[in-house]
């Protein structure tokens, strides 16, 4: 029994390890907490302050076989989604903002799944609170009612706010905006509103007050930063009046008047009261006190004073009355009162205005005659005026005014008081004036100050003006501008010139007169202003085309005034154009113009505007001539004398053309000339002179007189020339001394002179020679003075070296040939020369043709000797100075 009950054991056995090795179980989420970001979202909590978009959670789970797993989160249905999760990491991300205050709690539903097995948890999430709301105030708007006689410290009014928020930002607490003077106070906590203690409410003086309750919660975070929020309300509270008091007087000060015409029972004045509890008023009675003596009364209820007697029984002229005005409370009870005075004046009756008065009585015109132009400051003797007021004190007060052209006169005195003599003054002298005015009206006005009833007063005045000479003509303008053709008869009228002189009778009188030194060909009518010309006079535009002069009005008295008069006399085309000849000759070259001109004595355009024209031609159509300048020239098809000769068969090229010179004016004058042109061709000399002689064939006294100056000027070049070779070889004949620069030697050296020639015989014959040439030229000069000698010279520098040694020695030892001249006294004289080049070849010659074998005396030889000696030494005394 055992063996297959053992059998049969096994066999489950084995069943079921088949059955769990092929089994697959569902994943699971890990549950990490309520605190915890991720798990199954189980307990968790979330701010309401979260931003959109923020990861809120983590969705974490595994499966047991390890297979990969996804997640979900899903919302009951018809509910709002706040999250969303991705289904391969579990994140959650927040997609909706979230308000504790309109749903603290969120249900979700939370899978997790491996593709086989789904699982699906409820999750619950809690939002918590976040300081976002701000208090409110319950039962809005505030509007309280309270007795002006509530105490102070009274508790007038219970202010509530709510907060949704929790903790501390749904605490409220309270506090009122501080006004200057406020007479309120509020509790922190509870909100109840009291008039401050030592404070008072005065129906009369506020009827209502406004006051802000600020609401303000205890502040929490937001946003992570920590926000305190708070809102107001205004509190409207309205004073109730009490019976608390006085009546007031309305318009005091009290005045009234008894008049001279007043009857018993008529009314002075009224008075008025009102109580001064003005929400629930009392009615008001009045009374006098004292001070009517009798002779006034009151009306207990309307206020009104009246007389009971008659004014000429009343004993004083001025009355203070005590008025009395009571509250009447419930059965007529008086109950608080007020005092007031009442000044009552006993006064005449204004019933006089104000009237003018003249020699005769009363009177309301006044006039006078008199001159324009009076002093300033003068008196109008000739108005006699007396105004007067027959009512008494402030009723007989008034002012006097003047109105007419303004500033003109003015009267003294401007205030009166009862009676005035009235003085008229001259203010503005200009402004009377005969010429504007014959007369001036005006009106004297007199005005009651003080008085109601401002009683006035009229009278005219009307003066008279007579005239004076006290206007000087004038012209209409400071100057005419005239315009006369030429050639006007005598007697021509020219001009009209205007004159005026306001004056009236003989001094408005206007005479003319003309004078200036451009007015000898005119006249002016003396009366009627007319300039016109002389009888004689002729205008001439050529000859004078514009004149000036004055003309002068005069008045009867000698007051003138003066306008310029500017005449041009117009130009009239009188004079024909004019040729210098009728038969003119000119030489044409082939390719250049000859010009013809007329000249037109006219003064102005386009009367000697010239146009130029071809009457006439022989031969026809071979010259073109331009209108303007009067060239004529052939035509462009000429261009050689072979077509000349072509045209006319003739060696002789003259030709004729007659041209017409006509002016522009109107009528138009034209004048002809015959011009004979001789065609020649182009001269093939060139340059300047061919050019001025071609230039000069039609005017060869112009090209004779080019040349006689050319030679007179030739002639004077030579002339100076001469002269000045004459003067300088005059110059040149002289013998003038030089100064010698000689180089300055050792002391033991001695002057060795060797003339050019070898010997000194030569040399003597060379002195004697030009002793005996030079004796003329010393004859003539014995009376003159020599010139200075020329300044020293800068050195030299020495000459290069030369190949032949002996030369240089030779040039080293060379000096320059010396020369004397014996005066005609027989003197000797010794001066130191040097020899010109010239003078040097002309020695040469002389020696070399004077025969070596002259025959001289021993005298000369001596003579020639010391001459040497002595002037070697004037040549070294001579020259001291100049050594180098």
């Amino acid at each position: 029994m055992k063996g297959p009950h053992t059998l049969r054991l096994s066999l489950v056995l084995l069943l079921l390890h088949v059955h769990l090795g092929q089994s697959d179980f569902a994943p699971y989420f890990y549950d990490n907490g309520h605190s915890s970001t991720n798990g199954n979202m189980a307990l968790f909590s979330i701010a309401e302050d979260t931003p959109v978009g923020t990861l809120v959670y983590t969705l974490n789970g595994t499966d047991p076989e390890g297979d990969g797993v996804r997640y979900g989160l899903t919302f009951e249905k018809g509910s709002k989604e706040y999250f969303r999760v991705d289904p391969k990491s579990g994140k959650v991300t927040l997609i909706s903002a979230l308000d504790r205050e309109v749903e603290d709690e969120i249900a979700v539903l939370v899978s997790i799944t491996d593709g086989r097995n789904k699982v699906v948890e409820n999750g619950r999430v809690f939002v918590t609170d976040a300081n976002d709301e701000k208090p409110e105030f319950l039962n809005l708007p505030f509007i309280v009612s309270v007795p002006e006689d509530t105490e102070a410290g009274s508790s007038i009014f219970t202010v509530q706010a709510m907060d949704k928020d929790l903790g501390s930002g749904g605490s409220v607490t309270y506090f009122l905006q501080t006004f200057p003077n406020t007479k309120f106070t509020i509790d922190g906590h509870s909100g109840v509103l009291r008039i401050k203690p030592g404070e008072f409410l005065d129906y009369e003086t506020s009827k209502t007050h406004f006051v802000t309750v600020v609401a303000k919660d205890g502040g929490g975070k937001y946003n992570g930063k920590h926000q305190v929020m708070s809102s107001s309300a205004t509190v409207t509270i309205n004073v109730l009046d009490a019976q608390d008091s006085p009546p007031t007087f309305v318009g005091t000060p009290y005045f009234g008047y008894v008049y001279e015409v007043s009857v018993p029972g008529s009314e002075i004045f009224t008075v008025f009261a009102k109580d001064g509890d003005q929400g629930n008023p009392n009615p008001v009675q009045y009374s006098l006190v004292n001070g009517s003596d009798g002779s006034f009364n009151i009306n207990s209820s309307s206020g009104c004073i009246t007389l009971t007697t008659h004014p000429v029984q009343l004993r004083n002229e001025l009355y203070e009355l005590k008025v009395k005005a009571s509250e009447v409370g419930p059965e007529n009870a008086l109950l608080d009162y007020t005092i007031t005075m009442v000044t009552i004046r006993v006064v005449d009756l204004n019933n006089h205005p104000p009237t003018f008065y003249g020699e005769n009585g009363p009177q309301n015109k006044f006039e006078l005659t008199m001159y324009e132009h009076p002093p300033e400051g003068e008196i109008l003797r000739g108005l006699k005026i007396t105004v007067n007021d027959s009512d008494q004190g402030a009723n007989a007060k008034f002012r006097l005014r003047l109105v007419g052209p303004g500033r003109v006169l003015r009267v003294v005195p401007q205030t009166v008081l009862n009676e005035a003599q009235v003085t008229v003054i001259v203010e503005n002298s200009t402004a009377i004036d005969y010429e504007r005015y014959t007369f001036l009206s005006f009106k004297l006005l007199a005005i009651e100050i003080d008085t109601p009833e401002r009683f006035s007063a009229t009278a005219d005045i009307i003066i008279h003006l007579l005239d004076t000479n006290d206007n000087t003509p004038k012209f209409s303008t400071d100057y005419y501008i005239a315009r006369i053709p030429e050639n006007s008869p005598g007697g021509s009228n020219v001009v009209s010139v205007t004159a005026t002189d306001p004056d009236s009778g003989l001094w408005g009188e206007v005479k003319y007169s003309i004078y200036g030194s451009g007015a000898d060909l005119f006249l002016i009518h003396p009366t009627s202003g007319i300039v016109y010309t002389q009888p004689w006079a002729t205008l001439d535009a050529e000859v004078k085309s514009k004149y000036n002069f004055y003309v002068k009005a005069e008045d009867t008295e000698g007051k003138y005034s003066l306008a310029e008069v500017f005449v041009t006399v117009l130009d009239q085309n009188d004079h024909p154009p004019e040729f210098n000849e009728n038969f003119l000759e000119k030489t044409m070259i082939i390719g250049a113009p000859v010009k013809v001109e007329a000249v037109d004595d006219d003064a102005e355009e386009p009367n000697n505007v010239i146009e130029y024209s071809i009457m006439k031609a022989d031969p026809e159509n071979v010259f073109d001539i331009n209108t303007s300048t009067g060239e004529i020239k052939l035509k462009p098809f000429i261009k050689s004398m072979e077509i000349v000769q072509n045209i006319t068969r003739q060696k002789d090229c003259k030709w004729s053309v007659v041209v017409q010179a006509r002016d522009r004016g109107s009528p138009s004058f034209t004048t002809t000339a015959v011009v004979k042109i001789d065609i020649t061709e182009a001269n093939p000399l060139t340059g300047p002179m061919a050019a001025f002689l071609m230039q000069s064939r039609d005017n060869p006294m112009k090209a004779l007189g080019m040349v006689a100056g050319v030679i007179s000027v030739m002639v004077m070049v030579t002339v100076l020339i001469s002269t000045a070779m004459y003067m300088r070889n005059s110059k040149s004949n002289r013998i003038v001394p030089a100064r010698r620069i000689i180089r300055r030697r050792r002391k033991e050296q001695q002057w060795n002179f060797k003339t050019p020639f070898g010997s000194s015989e030569g040399t003597d014959r060379l002195v004697a020679g030009d002793v005996e040439s030079n004796a003329a030229n010393c004859n003539k000069s014995n009376n003159s003075s020599w010139p200075k000698p020329p300044p020293p010279s800068a050195p030299v520098l020495p000459p290069p070296p030369l190949a032949n040694p002996r030369v240089i020695e030779r040039q080293r030892s060379a000096v320059p040939t010396v020369s004397g001249s014996l005066t005609v006294s027989g003197s000797l004289t010794s001066r130191s020369y040097i020899r010109t080049p010239s003078q040097k070849s002309i020695a040469s010659k002389d020696t070399e043709d004077r025969p070596s074998q002259s025959k001289e005396g021993t005298a000369s030889s001596a003579l020639v000797s010391e001459l040497k000696k002595r002037l070697e030494q004037k040549i070294i005394e001579a020259n001291q100075g100049y050594y180098y």
